[in-house]
């Protein structure tokens, strides 16, 4: 009981193994941006989607995964947010390209 009253304390209350499931969509600029971040070994890998309809209205999307390890899913989700805010501002439409 007290393992399961310090993890929640410590924002650890889900468990961080294996793919957590998607964030409710934060939009920005036109795009979707869906946190869905990895667990590793305790903590929360930043990684997820950043989505938008393209000019013919198809789905277009990007994987969106960085090497960010965070403890706790909320503040993995506003990392991944926030950095996903700069790669539109940084990249914009260019991420949807063939490479």
């Amino acid at each position: 009981m007290l393992k399961k009253w310090l993890s929640g304390l410590f924002g650890a209350s889900e468990k961080a193994t294996g793919s957590a499931s998607a964030a409710e969509p934060v939009e920005y600029q036109g795009y979707q941006i869906i946190s869905e971040p990895d667990g590793e070994g305790g903590q929360y890998r930043v990684s997820g989607w950043i989505r938008r309809a393209g000019p013919e209205g198809e789905l277009q999307e990007h994987r969106f995964e960085r090497s960010d390890m965070v403890p706790g899913r909320e503040a993995c989700d506003q990392l991944m947010v926030s950095k996903a805010q700069r790669f539109i501002d940084e990249v914009g439409e260019a991420m949807f390209k063939a490479r």
